[in-house]
């Protein structure tokens, strides 16, 4: 459920791509740094976005330079780290192993143990440093797979955990009695849609594969229009709280992901099936 919170590169000002570029090789770097090499295998611009809403909010010190990477061998790259940047990488893997050994006990997939073996000293590293979120995670996932074995048909249910979890990500600052509780929402209301929006995406493959799908019940009979309000709905109230937020740095670039960027992979999964339509008729 991960890799939609992306920015949208044709509406971005060429100043606000190479500072997205920047974060986005910044929180790269600060893996390698903090975990070692293979943990920007767990690498996401959702994590970016994360970096730059709470830079806007906390406004940390921050290094910028230029280095080469594996990635980038011949060319130098800007990059952007702050002490944001380090806490995005530790909820990076925090996240990824999590996902892993949910998918090894829901599923038993050999390679979901085996990547979580690569990354476990990195997550020991990570929840030594960040406990309470590593709970948070572990228990929201927990659930999340609790409703998947017993075949919820409520959205909202698993909807509502995986806000939680992603809640739980926005809250830097837990101290921070003034704005910690905004970030919070946000990230559930953020979290919200993302559940859905994958739920929606999946429709058509988990019906052909007799797979279980949070949206199924709820979907039948719904025009592909009605699900599409349903998922706009549901980002406009994440926007609105976004609107609340303080935020002047980096702010087209983080309106350029909530209005346009969240809807890259719906648009693409939409243009397949027209092109599928097409090439059909013909």
């Amino acid at each position: 459920m991960f890799g939609y919170v992306i920015a949208n590169p044709d509406t971005l000002t060429p100043e606000e791509l190479a500072r997205y570029k920047a974060c986005y090789c910044g929180l790269c770097r600060a893996l390698r740094l903090r975990h070692g090499s293979l943990s920007r295998l767990t690498l996401t611009y959702d994590m970016t976005f994360l970096v730059l809403l709470i830079e806007s909010m906390y406004e940390p010190e921050a290094e910028t330079g230029a280095e080469r990477c594996a990635a980038h061998p011949v060319r130098e790259h800007e990059y952007s780290h702050s002490a944001v940047t380090d806490y995005a990488a530790d909820m990076n893997v925090l996240l990824a192993w999590q996902n892993c050994m949910d998918d090894w006990r829901d599923e038993r997939r050999l390679l979901s143990r085996a990547e979580a073996a690569l990354f476990s000293a990195a997550y020991r590293r990570a929840s030594e440093a960040w406990p309470e979120k590593a709970r948070v995670i572990e228990e929201e996932l927990s659930s999340l797979g609790e409703l998947e074995r017993r075949g919820e048909q409520d959205p909202d249910a698993g909807a509502r955990c995986f806000g939680r979890l992603m809640g739980e990500l926005f809250v830097y600052r837990p101290d921070d009695a003034v704005w910690a509780p905004r970030l919070r929402r946000f990230g559930e209301e953020l979290g919200e849609f993302i559940y859905i929006m994958d739920a929606v995406l999946d429709l058509g493959r988990d019906a052909e594969r007799g797979s279980y799908n949070p949206l199924a019940a709820f979907a039948a009979g719904k025009t592909e229009e009605e699900l599409h309000d349903l998922l706009t709905m549901l980002i406009g109230e994440c926007a609105a709280v976004f609107e609340l937020l303080p935020v002047v740095q980096d702010a087209g670039i983080m309106r350029n992901i909530l209005y346009s960027g969240v809807w890259t992979r719906y648009n693409a999964a939409k243009a397949r099936s027209k092109k599928g339509e097409k090439a059909g008729e013909s």
